[in-house]
């Protein structure tokens, strides 16, 4: 049995995160939070784009103060992301946010903490820990020099402890840097470590491209180890891209189904047909099909056939033409320009009701 099955399980509204639950993905709003036209507008794109779960920054008491209006007007967990004023965290209590990303260590003395702790469990309310490298506390750099996976995970530990004092477990923990090795070694240790539902994620990765690719190098390596209950592909763009790259990891690590898988071959000197050309308009054209299928498009006759049988739908490339397969079988020959059309069309008509 992995690490995500074994941990403890907690709600962060109606949704359940650990325990052998689905892992979920989370982006995070980049609107000033007091905005709430402004806010909800974005929440409402990232629960469109399939995203799980949505965080806010709440840097102010107008911030907080917000989150019951947009509470009533989104049907999506809220996390409140806090740092230093533990007032925020109960004002954002009070008001019906669904979690809570705070590091207890930060805001103050016990009874703050405490009373963090005691808002939070009467309204049923996870807190999230979460440790960054670039952010350590000066004690822990002293002691290891630099950042590394065991400073990040006593700083967890410390953090954990601190509302473990006062009985609170409904604990969520993150342990993020920008190296991928890093972020990576610290997750492992923190999965044999703690019973508490991990968050993942690569920090501070850049644009799209060259976090997308960091993002999935680091997140999916811990997912296939089973490690992950819950994830956030941190990335310099529009959040809605967040939430579909994360889906797409999720994907690829065969812990979501839904939509359309794709595949395509590489390009090589085998190849008879305009293969790029022809992947990318099927590509474009089944995307935001709602099938649950497998589409490929090869390009040669040396794994074209093999690779498109498996699929449910799927052409093979020759000269000039190409097979179209349905669940294995050749089910017709068409002309290299008729291809996209004819392989459309199949997945359209057995769609149909």
């Amino acid at each position: 049995m992995n690490q995500r099955d074994t941990t403890r399980k907690i709600c962060a509204g109606g949704l359940a995160i650990g325990g052998g639950a689905p892992v979920t993905v989370q982006s995070m709003c980049n609107t000033k939070t007091w905005d709430v036209e402004a806010t909800v507008a974005q929440i409402r794109a990232l629960r469109a784009a399939g995203c799980d779960i949505v965080r806010l920054a709440v840097p102010d008491m107008p911030s907080a103060m917000a989150i019951s209006a947009i509470k009533e007007r989104v049907d999506v967990p809220l996390v409140a992301d806090i740092h230093f004023d533990y007032r925020l965290a109960l004002e954002c209590a009070a008001r019906g946010i669904d979690k809570i990303r705070i590091n207890p260590g930060n805001i103050g003395g016990e009874e703050k903490v405490k009373a963090v702790a005691a808002a939070c469990r009467a309204g049923n309310i996870p807190i999230r820990i979460g440790v960054n490298a670039g952010s350590l506390e000066k004690r822990l750099l002293e002691k290891y020099g630099h950042p590394c996976p065991e400073a990040m995970v006593e700083s967890a530990r410390g953090h954990a402890a601190l509302l473990e004092k006062f009985g609170f477990e409904d604990i969520c923990l993150s342990l993020k840097a920008s190296s991928v090795p890093l972020t990576v070694e610290a997750y492992r240790m923190a999965a044999a470590l703690f019973p508490y539902p991990l968050h993942l994620g690569v920090t501070e990765t850049g644009t799209e491209w060259n976090g997308t690719i960091q993002s999935a190098v680091g997140i999916g390596a811990l997912l296939c180890e089973g490690i992950g209950n819950t994830i956030r592909v941190s990335l310099t763009a529009d959040p809605v891209r967040e939430a579909a790259a994360g889906i797409a990891i999720l994907k690829a690590a065969g812990l979501r189904r839904g939509g359309v898988r794709f595949v395509s071959c590489p390009t090589c000197g085998r190849t008879e047909i305009d293969l790029i050309g022809l992947a990318k308009q099927v590509e474009s054209r089944v995307r935001d099909m709602d099938r649950d299928i497998t589409v490929a498009v090869m390009g040669c006759v040396v794994n074209g056939p093999g690779e498109a049988r498996e699929a449910d739908y799927g052409v093979a490339g020759g000269e000039d033409k190409g097979l179209l397969f349905k669940k294995g079988q050749v089910v017709g020959t068409y002309p290299y320009e008729r291809l996209c059309e004819a392989l459309v069309a199949l997945i359209e008509k057995d769609g149909r009701p």
